[in-house]
């Protein structure tokens, strides 16, 4: 009977633990200039309060036209090291793909893309001072080792994926060498994406959250034009999300805006797709954050709340 009992209250146990709703910050694009470092700093501690269960930052971690050098990469990996629990980083274009810019120092964006694989993805571990163990695409699917920067991990029943997917067009545009890299990239993301979706169905997980930074809904022409950089993923996110029919959560900056919307459409283009929600954060002028909690027992799981540091308020 002891033996009995002990085992309904393990469950019981187990039961609440799952039910407990998650609760995380997103935040990107950010900081953009010198000034920007002490309100950057103020929304650390603010989120430190919070005490999320971890923080997903959307890249961007600097202007496209502030340097790309090795010591401005340095400076971001100490600040997210100031966060108390995990904080995922989902590469931005500024850091990489924009780097030939004069004004960002006419650096090689491979080259400095590669740079920030070595200094932000070098373990199976998430920034911050208490880390998260992540699911890297490098370890899992050996024919892309090379994207250490695309990881996934399990909280709560739903199914979180980071994805490097930036802005300026997600590095299909300006010469060849940048397009070579898109299509060997592109591939990856896919693959990453098909794996997530084929995980999600395997596991019979609650939902799937992906987040990455460029904004692929800025213009209704990135899901059909064929210069789209963006037009596989939103074909990809469309096609699997029809099926999968559960929740799905797109997190992204490069707009600056916050937006909460639907802006998927069923495959026929008769109804909007009801079970993905886009989040789109702030950033830029705007150096805030917003806190979004999962509830896994409610039909409509996602909620959000903007982390607003008034000190760190323009006006």
């Amino acid at each position: 009977m002891k033996l009995l009992l002990a085992i309904i209250f393990t469950l019981f146990l187990m039961g609440i633990s799952q039910a407990q709703p998650i609760r995380f910050i997103a935040f990107g694009d950010m900081p953009y200039s010198a000034q920007d470092e002490v309100r950057y700093k103020r929304l650390i501690q603010a989120i430190n309060q919070t005490e999320p269960n971890f923080s997903i930052s959307v890249g961007d971690i600097k202007s496209g036209s502030t340097l790309c050098s090795d010591a401005n990469n340095h400076r971001a990996f100490l600040e997210f090291q100031e966060f108390n629990g995990p904080v995922i980083y989902a590469l931005g274009d500024n850091e990489w793909t924009d780097c030939h810019r004069e004004a960002a120092g006419s650096f090689n964006p491979l080259e400095r893309l590669n740079a920030l694989r070595m200094k932000f993805f070098s373990s199976n571990q998430s920034l911050g001072k208490n880390k998260l163990t992540l699911i890297r695409q490098a370890d899992l699917l050996p024919q892309f080792k090379a994207y250490v920067e695309n990881s996934y991990w399990i909280q709560n029943q739903f199914l979180f994926v980071s994805l490097n997917i930036p802005g300026s067009n997600n590095n299909f545009e300006r010469n060849l060498e940048s397009v070579q890299e898109y299509f060997q990239r592109n591939f990856a993301n896919l693959a990453w994406i098909d794996h997530a979706f084929q995980l999600a169905k395997k596991q019979a997980l609650a939902g799937i959250v992906f987040a990455y930074q460029g904004d692929m809904f800025y213009n209704p022409a990135q899901a059909i034009n064929l210069s789209s950089g963006y037009r596989d993923t939103l074909m990809a996110i469309r096609n699997h999300a029809e099926i999968f029919n559960k929740p799905i959560l797109l997190i992204h900056g490069d707009s600056h805006r916050l937006k909460i919307d639907q802006p998927l459409m069923t495959n026929n283009q008769k109804y909007v797709l009801e079970n993905v929600f886009r989040l789109q954060l702030m950033g830029a002028d705007q150096v805030q954050a917003v806190e979004i909690t999962i509830d896994n027992s409610k039909m409509a799981p996602f909620s959000f709340r903007p982390l607003i540091v008034r000190a760190n308020s323009q006006h």
